[in-house]
């Protein structure tokens, strides 16, 4: 799922800034940074919290492709608001992982990265009780408009689609496509 989004936005070495704590700096442990130029954000050591200011320093050296928001490794909330601010300012995507919270976004009791997020990705198995697997959600109509008045829109659909499949899956699990039709039903 990962791997399929960043084929979707990314060419290779263009860059992505994303948490620190799965970050290795001098081994390259992942796909994502034997194919990307990777950069990490920081939480301050004294607070424990994400430092947005040196974020957006950060970005504005770096100049990243797509910032990652992700708490798996977080345990408070995201400010999306400041993630989409910094995205902005920079030309980057926010892309959002939820996977280890969407089962509380979705009964309402943390905050939601939908209003901000160009793609909040998240899996199904591991807060919303469903079987393994995993759901891509993007924008859809107008990104901007153009000096010139002409409005350009998203085109993540045909790049999303491309990347999962022939790009990085086979075929679909018909039983894996009735678990997820019975969690859809109990969760949203």
């Amino acid at each position: 799922l990962f791997i399929c989004n960043l084929c979707c936005f990314l060419q290779k070495s263009n860059s992505i800034i994303h948490t620190d704590r799965f970050y290795t700096e001098k081994k390259k442990i992942s796909a994502t940074s034997l194919f990307f130029e990777s950069m990490p954000y920081k939480v301050n050591p004294e607070t424990g919290l994400i430092d947005y200011d040196e974020l957006r320093q950060t970005a504005l050296r770096f100049k990243p492709k797509l910032i990652i928001a992700g708490v798996s490794c977080y345990s408070r909330h995201l400010d999306y608001g400041k993630f989409r601010s910094i995205c902005d300012e920079v030309g980057a995507y926010l892309m959002a992982d939820m996977a280890h919270i969407s089962g509380l976004v979705a009964a309402g009791v943390v905050p939601s990265p939908f209003p901000y997020a160009h793609i909040v990705t998240t899996t199904t198995h591991k807060s919303l009780r469903g079987p393994r697997a995993a759901m891509i959600f993007y924008r859809i109509g107008i990104e901007k408009k153009l000096p010139t008045g002409v409005e350009v829109k998203y085109d993540f659909k045909s790049k999303i689609d491309q990347a999962v499949f022939p790009g990085l899956q086979g075929g679909p699990h018909e039983n894996a496509i009735a678990g997820l039709l019975n969690m859809q039903g109990k969760v949203w």
